[in-house]
């Protein structure tokens, strides 16, 4: 667990490190694409921090390369490699359309090839195990179109979910952070060393995330782009068809019984290995809802618009920050869940308490305007919209006994009434000057007591 620890912080340190230049890069390369219609963010902001998240990943499989413990994943693998092969060559399309705005179709022949190459170097799905019948062997051509749909469907999946400060990095991470407790698990649980190669690329995948939320937290002050969230998604699919394709179900030995016993009763145990995708749950649904929504529109299912589920947590009252963290809860929610229940199947605590969170995140999607507020005391440790707000003593005693005058329209010095300039009203009541009084005049038009 140290080496991963150590793996985990060298990638976040060196993605961290390298924001910053790469910010002032793609400022002074021109990397900062006008203000779209369907962007939330209100002024330009610069993209390709998928390049410090890149030299991250390469420096955290050179630390793993050179640490006893991890080092015979890269001796007795080539997986590593095909994941560095095809990382480079996505991320180069990334960076490119970062730049140039690359059209969507060449984006999608950019990663089938991506995963071509990963599967040419023996990253593949070998076998499946199915419910009712077994653990069923693919053929060649099988294993290389599944593993090229699954790429391909986890790229795009991160890609559509990039679209608030911190969205897509956050939701990452919460679904690398799960499926590094079920590889490891797997790995030094039950012995198996072919589920390590994929344990790495989790670290190293949550490494990538660390270092780069703290530059892309709302405001952001840089944005993954292309380049970061291909390569992110990349990265996932990878671990996932890792376990999925070099684990053999037979090798867990934990059922006993006929083939078709051991299948249905170790099928939470398979969960992660037959659906990697249960994982990212969130971003997938926004995907089969955004090419849904497109094609019934007769659009393209390229084509960007506003309905992503975060436009629509947004549209519905929720701030910027409050969205994310409320698709965080659900990413959690789910991949924990998964991860939970396939290790103990037969509680039933966990069912109850992932119900009971699932309410629990029902009433805050039902409370947009809602805001805690905390005690006094601890204040000083919170951000200020979490404050309570205070009126000054004295202004509090001037407008109380202004309002017990018989009339308290506003004197200059010689007792001769100010005229009043009427101030048009803004949304919600409130003027463009400033925000509604506290103490409101209640008084009917015309009369002055």
């Amino acid at each position: 667990m140290r080496d991963y620890l150590l793996t985990l912080c060298v990638t976040a340190a060196v993605t961290y490190l390298l924001t910053g230049p790469v910010r002032k890069f793609a400022i002074a390369t021109g990397a900062m694409p006008e203000i779209r219609a369907r962007d939330v963010h209100r002024e330009p902001t610069p993209r390709l921090g998928g390049i410090a998240m890149f030299f991250g990943l390469c420096a955290g499989l050179l630390v793993a390369d050179n640490l006893q413990n991890l080092n015979g994943v890269f001796e007795l693998s080539n997986e590593p490699r095909a994941l560095l092969s095809g990382a480079a060559l996505i991320w180069l399309i990334g960076v490119l359309d970062d730049k140039f705005e690359i059209d969507a179709l060449i984006k999608l022949g950019a990663q089938m090839i991506a995963a071509g190459v990963m599967v040419m170097q023996g990253l593949t799905i070998l076998w499946i195990p199915v419910p009712g019948v077994g653990t069923v062997s693919l053929t060649s051509w099988q294993g290389t179109l599944l593993t090229v749909a699954l790429v391909v469907i986890t790229i795009n999946a991160v890609n559509f979910v990039d679209g608030l400060d911190g969205l897509a990095a956050g939701m990452v991470c919460i679904a690398a952070a799960a499926f590094f407790l079920y590889t490891y698990r797997i790995w030094y649980g039950y012995g198996i060393e072919a589920a390590a190669p994929a344990t790495l690329f989790a670290a190293i995948l949550m490494g990538m995330c660390v270092g780069f939320l703290p530059h892309n937290m709302h405001p952001a002050r840089i944005f993954m782009g292309d380049s970061g969230s291909m390569l992110i998604g990349l990265v996932l699919a990878t671990a996932a068809i890792s376990v999925t394709g070099q684990v053999d179900p037979d090798a867990l030995k934990i059922f006993e019984g006929s083939t078709r016993q051991a299948t249905h009763a170790a099928l939470p145990v398979f969960i992660p290995l037959l659906l990697p995708l249960t994982i990212i749950a969130i971003p997938v649904a926004d995907l089969v809802l955004a090419i849904v929504r497109r094609t019934w529109n007769g659009q393209s299912p390229f084509a960007a618009d506003r309905g992503h589920l975060h436009h629509r947590l947004m549209e519905i009252g929720h701030s910027h920050s409050r969205s994310v963290l409320i698709m965080y809860f659900w990413s959690a929610l789910i991949a924990f869940g998964v991860v939970a229940y396939s290790v103990h199947s037969a509680s039933m605590w966990i069912v109850l308490i992932v119900v009971g969170l699932s309410a629990v995140g029902l009433v805050l999607l039902l409370l947009p305007r809602f805001t805690p507020r905390i005690p006094r005391w601890a204040e000083s440790f919170v951000p200020p919209r979490y404050r309570r707000r205070r009126q000054p003593r004295e202004t509090y005693e001037e407008t109380v006994s202004g309002l017990g005058d018989e009339s308290h329209e506003p004197q200059q010095p010689h007792g001769i009434p100010v005229e009043r300039t009427p101030v048009p009203a803004g949304v919600n009541g409130a003027t463009a000057l400033g925000a509604r009084s506290r103490f409101p005049d209640r008084r009917k038009a015309g009369s002055r007591n």
